[in-house]
């Protein structure tokens, strides 16, 4: 009981770090998936007088997708309030050429603003319509929930770091006599401290492995996975690889920058 309690408050802090860090990981993908998706949806409209040559705008920019030409017919239905048949032919040929230009990413409004010039200065198109207005307001929401959680999980991740170094500085505290006693006899700071450094390493490698564990979980769950269905996008939520050696990492520099901090500040108070 005793070694679990020794443990257990340096494991749940680590575990908080972890998760806030996955958190945004899958944060930060759902935002670029959903981005992907509302791309698909997401069209410029170029207005032009002559007839657009696709390879030639769709090498203005690596974000461009695909340029398909609209149908007179639709602006010629809109349009029509009883007109004959020859004047709708006389009307499709003194209308200008409309294109739809799809993009691969959603892009934030400054990029929306670069591409809009590039393709106007192309002699041949006469307007760019973006649709601004509701582009920006979506791209604004986007930007905004992306940094509520971002604010909350750095404020997660100092707090839990605070609570590391004040459990890391309690332990040593109880052990500071046996310390001492080591250091009388002339033994190094490292050997002194390897049962400090030995409690950070360890509960680093708990932590990660139940981090695992819960996003192995997590990433399985047919409610959770429901969820992002719901809005039409698929998230990695873990990657085992790649997620897995982050979280060691993160934890394991965590723990023993800390915990050397701390055997710095007693070698410093001795």
């Amino acid at each position: 009981m005793k070694s679990f309690k020794n443990h257990f408050s340096l494991v749940i802090a680590l575990l908080g770090i972890l998760f806030s860090l996955q958190v945004f990981f899958i944060v930060d993908r759902a935002v670029l998936a959903y981005k992907e998706n509302l791309a698909k949806h997401y069209s410029l409209v170029l207005v032009s007088q002559k007839t657009l040559v696709s390879e030639e705008i769709l090498k203005l920019d690596k974000n461009f997708s695909e340029l398909l030409e609209l149908s007179p017919d639709s602006v010629i239905k809109e349009l029509n309030s009883g007109f004959s048949q020859k004047n709708i032919e006389l009307l499709k040929l003194t209308l200008p050429k409309f294109y739809k230009l799809k993009l691969r990413i959603y892009p934030s409004p400054k990029e929306l603003a670069d591409i809009s010039q590039k393709l106007l200065k192309n002699s041949s198109i006469g307007k760019v319509e973006t649709f601004s207005k509701t582009h920006d307001t979506t791209y604004k929401l986007l930007l905004l929930f992306k940094t509520v959680i971002t604010v909350f999980a750095a404020t997660l991740l100092i707090v839990t770091i605070l609570l590391i170094f004040k459990e890391l500085r309690i332990w040593q505290f109880k052990h500071s006599e046996r310390m001492s006693i080591m250091g009388l006899f002339g033994a190094p700071v490292w050997l002194r401290s390897a049962v400090l450094f030995r409690l950070a390493i360890v509960d680093a490698l708990i932590a990660t492995l139940l981090s695992f564990l819960l996003f192995s979980y997590i990433s399985t769950n047919d409610l959770v996975l429901a969820q992002f269905e719901s809005i039409g996008i698929e998230v990695t939520l873990f990657n085992t690889i790649e997620d897995s050696l982050i979280m060691l990492g993160v934890s394991m520099v965590v723990s023993i920058l800390l915990a050397t901090f701390i055997v710095l500040g007693h070698k410093e108070e001795v």
